[in-house]
């Protein structure tokens, strides 16, 4: 009861780093986690759109590779 779990250290390790730690700004820590969820949400959005986009399909004729027909 009298020593600290992991989960302090980890708690105190963090107070510590956004208090001393990165460019020594609050705010500069907070914009950096900002761009990173901007980023993230910008990641799903475009992984959404790849799924819900069709796939194309292109019919094979009998061309040879330079467009002449066989």
């Amino acid at each position: 009861m009298g020593s600290l779990s992991i989960w302090h250290w980890i708690v105190v390790g963090g107070v510590v780093f956004v208090l001393f730690g990165g460019k020594f700004k609050i705010s500069d820590v907070m914009g950096d986690v900002a761009k990173g969820i901007k980023a993230f949400k910008k990641g799903l959005a475009e992984e959404e759109a790849a799924e819900n986009k069709p796939v194309e399909t292109r019919a094979l004729d009998d061309k040879s590779a330079d467009g002449n027909k066989v």
